[in-house]
C-alpha cells in the first residue's frame, strides 16, 4: 500500500501532494473502486488557473460521470499525458502512474483538506 502520509483530500475523494509550492492532484483508490473502470478523463489545458473547490475537470467510467474539484488552487503545469491513451491508470495506480495534474504555485486557500486518517474516516474503510 501507498505511504499517504504526505497527501491530503476532499470530501469529493481527490487527493493533493504538496511539495513546496508544487502540487500532483488525483483521485483517491476508495473513488476508483466506487466509479470502476476508468474509461475517458477529461483535463484542463497547461496555463489553465484552478481555483480551490472549483470544478477542473471530468472523469468517466462504465458505471458514471462524475466531476473533478481541486482540492487546492493555482496554475496547471502539466498533465498526465499517459491518461489520453491509458485512463486505467487511475485504477491500477491512482496515487502513482495515475496523478492527473501538476500545479505550480499551488495555495489550498483555506480549503478542508483531511489527512489519511481522517480521509479513512470519512469513507469508513
Amino acid at each position: 500500500m501507498a505511504d499517504l502520509s504526505n497527501y491530503r483530500f476532499t470530501a469529493s475523494h481527490e487527493w493533493v501532494r504538496v511539495e513546496g509550492s508544487k502540487a500532483t492532484l488525483g483521485i483517491s483508490d476508495h473513488a476508483q473502486a466506487q466509479l470502476g473502470d476508468v474509461i475517458f478523463l477529461e483535463l484542463p489545458a497547461v496555463g489553465t488557473e484552478v481555483k480551490a473547490g472549483a470544478k477542473f475537470g471530468a472523469i468517466e467510467s462504465v458505471k458514471a460521470a462524475s466531476d473533478l474539484y481541486a482540492p487546492v488552487s493555482g496554475t496547471v503545469s502539466e498533465v498526465n499525458a499517459a491518461l489520453t491513451d491509458r485512463p486505467e491508470l487511475v485504477n491500477s495506480d491512482p496515487y502513482g502512474e495515475g496523478w492527473m495534474l501538476r500545479l505550480e504555485s499551488a495555495s489550498d486557500d483555506g480549503g478542508e483538506l483531511l489527512d489519511e486518517a481522517g480521509y479513512t474516516k470519512l469513507v469508513g474503510a
